[in-house]
């Protein structure tokens, strides 16, 4: 379900409709990176409400670094929005 490396979609907030890797996940909450505006060194804080699955999920590898995490979130961006 929402286990560390899931990409999710926000659902509420400033950053509502944008992709985001679970860094972390609490009972009531998640905490998510994007590697631009929440690198992962200081990941966000979000109900588990406000975020939603996409069924895709990112590699360690990919959630090692901003720039990795970018990249893959630009990547399942594009396959999702179909711009390959």
């Amino acid at each position: 379900m929402l286990e560390k490396g899931a990409a999710v979609k926000s659902l509420a907030g400033r950053d509502k409709g944008k992709l985001l890797a679970v860094v972390q996940r609490s009972d009531n909450l998640v905490l998510v990176c994007d590697g631009k505006e929440r690198p992962v060194d200081r990941p966000k804080s979000k109900n588990i409400r406000h975020v939603e699955s996409v069924g895709a999920s990112f590699t360690e590898a990919e959630m090692a670094t901003n720039r990795a995490l970018k990249k893959a979130i630009a990547r399942l961006n594009a396959e999702i929005n179909g711009n390959t």
